[in-house]
């Protein structure tokens, strides 16, 4: 089968960076299901591990971790899922990824995809929905609402980084599934309309002062704080604007975080993770595939759109190559996708 990955962490610049490969199509047990891949995603995860993790006994690494396809096989145990079935992933961060024609996943973190999208537009969700979703309603505990027409609340939220995948897709589950004020933050113009055509009832740019802006907007303290990036250079700024027992989730990962400045106003810190789950085989690992049902449900019934960004054609090196320079530069909006090989 085809697929693209790397035996030698390289800088994007290189053109061995990323390369196709021919490898052995898997065959599925247990309770894995084999999918035949049609489109995926690129993450920053995908070249946070391209440039730390050393690919073993000199095999090609395969990236990848959002995917929309067909399920060609199933484990003897597999329970919830045949072969014909149209699934969306984000897949298991220790095992090869979605870069590939084919791939085995764990059908407890699958979902059937959205009947409404295009595998592309579907490719776009899994990664940032279920990070959304575990941070806004595990995390920062809010309450969480009826589709459509939830009630106004006491809550405010400020989404760091709003503009990204995960943001854009997070702005959508807080104004259809909460009752919470949401200020986004953004500096492009182009960022700023993305953010408000999304739902953010406020938006600040994260290049100014935080504190000076959302005093200035008078509806008073933050009670929530999604941290998607740059958690280091606005813990200060979180502090002064947050209400006491307020709660901070970040998902970035920052060097060093001086978290006795939390202690005056007792402000919680968590941290998501989304690969948790697959990695240490919770119990709860099928939440993960019963939420992305959740937002295949969202999607269909019109209160969630797909958050796809650009659309970079085929999945092979080159293509994806150009996805990660992107990625890299920190200018992307929404989520980059590739379909087909």
């Amino acid at each position: 089968m085809k697929a693209i990955g790397y035996t030698t962490s390289l800088p994007i610049t290189d053109e061995n960076a990323l390369t196709d490969v021919e490898l052995a199509k898997p065959a599925a047990s247990g309770r894995d299901v084999l999918v035949k891949i049609n489109a995926i995603a690129v993450n920053p995860v995908d070249f946070k591990i391209r440039q730390r993790v050393s690919p073993e006994n000199g095999e090609p690494k395969i990236l990848g971790w959002d995917a929309v396809g067909e399920v060609v096989e199933a484990g003897n145990d597999v329970e919830t899922l045949k072969v014909g079935d149209r699934v969306y992933y984000a897949g298991d961060l220790t095992r090869q990824g979605t870069n590939a024609e084919f791939q085995l996943i764990d059908e407890r973190i699958v979902g059937r995809a959205p009947k409404s999208l295009s595998d592309s537009e579907a490719a776009a969700l899994p990664l940032t929905a279920i990070t959304a979703w575990e941070l806004l309603f595990q995390h920062l505990a809010l309450e969480k609402q009826q589709a459509g027409n939830p009630k106004k609340t006491n809550e405010t939220v400020l989404v760091v980084g709003a503009a990204g995948g995960v943001g854009s897709i997070m702005l959508q589950l807080l104004k259809t599934l909460t009752g919470a004020t949401v200020i986004a933050t953004a500096s492009r113009e182009s960022s700023i309309q993305w953010v408000k055509s999304l739902g953010a009832d406020y938006v600040v740019n994260h290049r100014q002062p935080l504190a000076e802006q959302i005093t200035a907007l008078n509806i008073g303290p933050v009670t929530h704080v999604a941290s998607l990036n740059a958690t280091d250079a606005y813990l200060d700024a979180y502090v002064e604007i947050m209400k006491p027992m307020g709660k901070i989730a970040l998902i970035d990962d920052p060097e060093a975080l001086d978290i006795s400045k939390l202690k005056p106003k007792s402000i919680s810190l968590h941290w998501e993770f989304m690969f948790t789950r697959s990695m240490f085989q919770t119990e709860d690992m099928s939440a993960q595939g019963e939420l992305l049902s959740d937002v295949a449900a969202l999607i269909d019934a019109g209160h969630v759109k797909t958050t796809v960004g650009k659309h970079l054609g085929k999945i092979n090196a080159a293509n994806l190559i150009e996805a990660h320079k992107t990625l890299e530069a920190g200018t992307a909006i929404g989520k980059i996708v590739l379909e087909g090989f």
